[in-house]
């Protein structure tokens, strides 16, 4: 019995051993990056930053990959471990944790739909675009499967009934992708060729471009293959229907009809009764293709470091050369090899020396972004500020606060993300009259730096057998994931100790809010 129990147990090593030797290891992907970094910092005599200290790593890694700061339980829990592998492990933690997918849905939405930011009637297919990407990333769908869904979605043959595009608004809805376009073929091209392969061939739809490598004609064989899709009826909630035998459409000018024709100049491989959009999907995310694999890893670059090696991220271009190529080809081979897994990707790249480098200045060498000799500070999306400073306050959306369709333009939420939209690059953020306003005496941040109504302040100012030190550190802890430094701590002692002891909670509220309107705060670092 011992004998067989023994044998089942090796047989399991051994199965789980085999899988893990099969899958690709981020560490190899990760020494390949700091080489071709190093390589550069010796021609250009760069001295890189050091190491960031852990309270640093740890918030950072929690706003790239989870989207909000770390809980203070996080905080003290990786703090306190001394094993040397706990960066490897918390990655992997945060990118198998449900925060992932959610954090992540809201990176792609925001680039494939940036129409809801805009339109009233285009956010109301937000939640549903989003529960479909966080089904695909729970899921652990590959890139190019993901890719070749939202392009090939059924849509109706213009001999059935037209496809609903809005259906249970809560219901994973790619066909939004479609609608905020309204339908468009030159409005799907441009995004499917500047989000999927890099390039911004919209340039080229009015007019050939002198110093362009595109022609306009070849802005218009793109479309084509969207010619078929057409809108039954007005505005965004209008059904959709399709014509697979489409193959060409009439451009703007309407001179003469321009094929459906690859951006290598092949013709497609048509497949019967197949959407012509299938033929490009096959193409798009082909291994083979020299964009895809390129295009998607300078994206996640851009995401973690805040400038792409290739920047704008989807701008590639002969004018707009790349920072390090032989290290975009890497990122790109190894994407290829993983069979386009996004999570091997960032897996390399958090766990390279240059993402655990600190964001502190330490040498001028370091001031050009594009060297990345020290992590560059990043401005905070809505979505990652938001959450943030809900985790921080303790707030907590009520169910009842959302509204028709999920959506309710009068929640905390709602209101923040309209006022705190991207303003600038990520690398250079801009702050408005209006955000800072927000933060400094808006209703949300002046109700939870309120002793009476903030349950984070109320538990730091009430629970009994902690010190003014005791209390200080963990309001540093909430917002900031860091304890404080000796001198920040003995000035904020000397602030809050001037007071009568009933003053020591409106005190403590007065650093509650300082540290939620500080840069360190605002800022990922």
């Amino acid at each position: 019995m011992r004998t067989v129990h023994l044998l089942s147990v090796l047989v399991l090593i051994a199965a789980v051993g085999s899988a893990t030797a099969g899958s690709p290891d981020p560490q190899i992907l990760a020494d390949r990056i700091d080489q071709h970094l190093s390589a550069r910092f010796k021609e250009e005599k760069a001295e890189p930053s050091g190491k960031a200290d852990d309270a640093e790593f740890l918030r950072r890694a929690f706003l790239d990959i989870a989207g909000r700061i770390p809980a203070p339980c996080d905080v003290h829990e990786f703090l306190a471990d001394s094993s040397p592998d706990k960066r490897r492990r918390l990655i992997d933690e945060l990118l198998d944790s449900p925060r992932y997918a959610t954090h992540f849905a809201d990176v792609w939405r925001t680039q494939l739909i940036p129409e809801v930011l805009a339109s009233a009637e285009a956010r109301y297919f937000q939640p549903g675009f989003e529960a479909w990407l966080r089904q695909r990333l729970r899921a652990g769908v590959a890139y190019d499967a993901m890719v070749r869904e939202l392009l090939t979605i059924p849509i109706a043959g213009v001999r059935q009934s037209p496809e609903s595009v809005f259906r249970d608004p809560e219901r994973p809805n790619p066909l939004a992708f479609f609608a905020v376009k309204d339908a468009r073929p030159e409005n799907l091209a441009s995004t499917t060729t500047r989000m999927f392969l890099g390039i911004q061939i919209e340039c080229a739809q009015c007019h050939n471009h002198p110093f362009a490598r595109w022609s306009r004609e070849q802005f218009w064989n793109q479309a084509a293959f969207f010619a078929g899709i057409e809108r039954e009826g007005d505005g965004l909630f209008a059904p959709l229907s399709e014509d697979t035998e489409r193959h060409d459409l009439m451009p703007t000018d309407g001179k003469k009809k321009v094929r459906a024709l690859l951006l290598d100049g092949k013709e497609p491989a048509w497949k019967p009764k197949a959407s012509p959009r299938a033929a490009l999907a096959d193409w798009v995310t082909s291994p083979e293709n020299p964009y895809f694999a390129r295009a998607t890893v300078n994206r996640l670059w851009g995401n973690f470091f805040g400038i792409g090696i290739v920047e704008p991220v989807d701008d590639f271009n002969d004018e707009n050369p790349p920072s390090h190529p032989e290290l975009l080809d890497d990122l790109a081979k190894a994407f290829v090899e993983s069979k386009f897994d996004v999570r091997h990707v960032i897996r390399g790249i958090t766990l390279s020396k240059a993402y655990n480098r600190t964001s502190a200045r330490t040498h001028p060498s370091q001031d050009d972004p594009r060297l990345f000799a020290r992590m560059g500070l990043k401005g905070l999306t809505g979505e990652q500020f938001f959450d943030s400073l809900a985790l921080a306050t303790g707030y907590r959306d009520r169910v009842a606060d959302r509204g028709a369709f999920g959506r309710n333009a009068g929640t905390p939420r709602e209101r923040f993300l309209r006022e705190f939209a991207p303003q600038g690059k990520p690398s250079a953020p801009e702050t408005s009259i209006l955000q800072a306003l927000t933060m400094m005496n808006g209703p949300f941040v002046t109700a939870a730096t309120n002793v009476e109504k903030s349950s984070t302040l109320k538990v730091v100012c009430e629970l009994p057998g902690l010190t003014l030190n005791e209390r200080l550190e963990a309001l540093y802890v909430i917002a900031l994931g860091r304890k404080p430094s000796d001198s920040e701590l003995k000035k904020l002692e000397d602030y809050v100790a001037r007071s009568e002891s009933a003053e020591e909670p409106r005190r403590l509220s007065d650093v509650f809010w300082m540290l939620l309107n500080s840069a360190e705060f605002r800022l990922n670092h």
